[in-house]
């Protein structure tokens, strides 16, 4: 599994983005991790603000900023041409870089010999491991519960860690299991499930979640949506490779359309609850549904609550916002359904 130390305090770049979902990794920083982050750097007709101090480059440096965070990924995951002059100037001034998008910081000629230059260190996250084998199937000992999605960045990493925190209020044995390039930001260690050559999914799957004490619970994040026409074959990969004994389908209130594919709609949640499990049967035929996140932001504080009651009426299942209310409620249904998989002695 891929472990990572990054140099804090954290500079958030947002770079040229106009879409916030398109700013999901450093809204997810300045959320689980806000006391390590200093502040953002935005470029020209930026349009995204994730809500803390904006620095220059001199200014940073004043701060004493150890590591330059791109907070920022499009459709693709690449890094514009145009981001190249500024990244290399924080380079010359030795403060890190960490990206996890999909071009590698170390294939870029400019960056790294800056980065040779100055002893910065150029650190990419979405690398996954080279010792990944094809998935077994094979039943492993412990409990995973995997967040999966009715599309992309609605809050499946949210859900994630908040159940991981939630439970050990609860005395649980849980550990988060990232398995994106925030998640991996934020944990420090996981395996950026995307990244892996389409024939290991599920076996990095299996990898970040491995055997563990019968009481354990491995939270795991999940990536795109099985309904997604371009990601679906991610979801599918990880929903077989973790074997889920338990899964909470993750929702953004009021989002109609796939993000990026217009064309499609956006599955509705009994849909999820359906497909995940005649999938996930194929490997643990005790799958079931634990519960609803829901992203409700675009609510009042008047409506969530009636949305998310009606919702619950609907499907007979617990229905949090997690970072409006927590996930406790979907702890209690856990707790409910593995009664002897529970708190700690």
């Amino acid at each position: 599994m891929k472990t990572i130390e990054l140099k804090p305090p954290y500079l958030i770049f947002v770079g040229d983005a106009v879409e916030e979902s398109y700013a999901k990794t450093g809204f997810g920083m300045i959320e689980w991790r806000r006391e390590l982050c200093k502040g953002q750097i935005r470029l020209p007709g930026c349009q995204v603000d994730l809500g803390i101090p904006s620095l220059t480059l001199d200014q940073a440096v004043a701060e004493k900023v150890g590591s330059l965070l791109i907070g920022t990924a499009a459709v693709g995951g690449r890094i514009p041409e145009s981001w190249l002059d500024m990244l290399v100037e924080f380079v010359e001034k030795g403060i890190d870089i960490v990206a996890g998008v999909h071009t590698r910081l170390n294939d870029i000629p400019r960056l790294r010999a800056a980065a040779d230059q100055s002893g910065a260190r150029l650190i990419d996250v979405r690398v996954p491991p080279e010792d990944i084998a094809v998935g077994t199937g094979r039943k492993r000992s412990g409990r995973r519960l995997l967040t999966v999605g009715t599309d992309c960045a609605l809050g499946k990493k949210y859900t994630a860690l908040a159940l991981e925190k939630d439970m050990q209020a609860q005395n649980m044995k849980a550990d988060f299991c990232a398995s994106g390039q925030t998640g991996i930001m934020i944990a420090g260690k996981g395996i950026p499930i995307d990244a892996v050559v389409a024939d290991f999914i599920s076996g990095a799957a299996e990898q970040l979640s491995p055997d563990n004490e019968e009481d354990h619970w491995d939270v795991v994040e999940g990536q795109g949506s099985l309904f997604h026409p371009g990601y679906s074959a991610v979801s599918l990969g990880l929903l077989i490779g973790s074997q889920p004994d338990a899964f909470v389908v993750c929702h953004k209130a009021g989002r109609h359309r796939i993000m990026g594919w217009p064309d499609f709609e956006v599955p509705t949640i009994e849909d999820v609850i359906e497909r995940t499990i005649n999938i996930g049967r194929q490997v643990n035929r005790e799958i079931r549904c634990v519960g609803v996140s829901v992203n409700t932001s675009s609510l009042s504080e008047d409506m969530y609550g009636l949305y998310l009651d009606d919702l619950s009426a609907k499907t007979g299942l617990p229905c949090v916002d997690p970072l409006r209310d927590g996930t406790r409620k979907i702890v209690n249904r856990l707790l409910m359904e593995f009664p002897n998989i529970g708190r700690n002695e």
